[in-house]
């Protein structure tokens, strides 16, 4: 199966998501934040698009989420963080380059 250029951005923007909120004290950020990080790495979607990727993170038990009005908030949890170290490799997330890589 061939992947197309928006299967690309979206497996780049589960990576980015996952590494800034690995970057956080409490691995944890809300939807308009991570909007930023994902504009500085030239990926500009709106915030539904995000939430959809939010959710499949979250169906991949790669982040929980809490809706705090029209954001979604997120937090790594314990398999997000092993495909960040490489442990494990979920389908569909852009794999992390290897430290010093």
């Amino acid at each position: 199966m061939t992947r197309t250029m928006e299967d690309i951005v979206r497996e780049q923007a589960r990576l980015i998501v996952l590494k800034a909120l690995a970057e956080q004290v409490n691995e944890t950020l809300n939807s308009d934040l991570m909007r930023a990080e994902l504009a500085a790495a030239g990926i500009n979607k709106p915030r539904e698009w995000l939430h959809d990727q939010l959710q499949w993170l979250k169906a991949m038990e790669a982040v929980t989420l809490i809706s705090f009005g029209t954001i979604l908030v997120a937090t790594l949890t314990e398999k997000g963080a092993q495909h960040l170290r490489r442990e494990i490799s979920i389908e569909g997330i852009q794999r992390p380059s290897r430290p010093g890589g």
